[in-house]
């Protein structure tokens, strides 16, 4: 059981940081949740975008240790992997040329294949997919769509704020990775 989770976060951690790295920071693309609010920072003050997810979690993460501990544990580990791989393999960018829209689409299922794996063993990247847990569990709604709302909100702001990000292909990003994280997650929310 341990080591299912820790395949899922070293495994989701590398999905997540190859489809951010390699196809959504060459075109300005964004993401939803805090991916999405850490490639913002990136982009506007060339800052990591994966520190800059641990540092925007922490208001989740308290909430989380008063409100419903588990969810607490199981994400931290997720949150600090990933985040870290997302900058460690910031070096891949540039590896790989394409067109920004098989970049949303390739990249938006590498990114949605990562939060639906790590979802999956109940493990996340934390920040809104931490939200989105706790979202579900109250209302019993599946975790992708929940995402998906969320993201669509961000990649809104994002493309309101900054010219470079293209709302469209940021959209079809948002999109590919909520269908991914929701054909991942399906089956564990109807209990199989």
């Amino acid at each position: 059981m341990v080591m299912k989770k820790m395949m899922a976060i070293v495994g989701g951690s590398l999905l997540l940081g190859i489809g951010i790295n390699v196809f959504l920071v060459p075109h300005h693309l964004l993401d939803g949740g805090m991916i999405g609010l850490g490639l913002i920072a990136k982009y506007v003050w060339h800052v990591q975008a994966g520190l800059t997810m641990i540092i925007l979690s922490v208001p989740l993460y308290l909430a989380a240790w008063f409100c419903y501990r588990p969810f607490f544990y199981n994400s931290l580990h997720g949150l600090l992997f990933s985040s870290w791989m997302i900058d460690v393999l910031s070096v891949l960018r540039g590896i790989v040329t394409l067109d920004p829209l098989s970049s949303a689409i390739i990249g938006g299922m590498l990114v949605g294949a990562g939060i639906g794996l790590m979802l999956r063993e109940e493990t996340s990247t934390g920040g809104t997919d931490l939200l989105a847990q706790f979202i579900s569990k109250w209302t019993n709604w599946n975790v992708g769509v929940i995402i998906f709302v969320i993201d669509a909100c961000i990649i809104t702001s994002g493309s309101i704020l900054i010219d470079s990000v293209p709302f469209v292909h940021s959209l079809i990003v948002v999109t590919v990775v909520g269908a991914v994280t929701t054909i991942l997650t399906r089956q564990k929310t109807m209990g199989v």
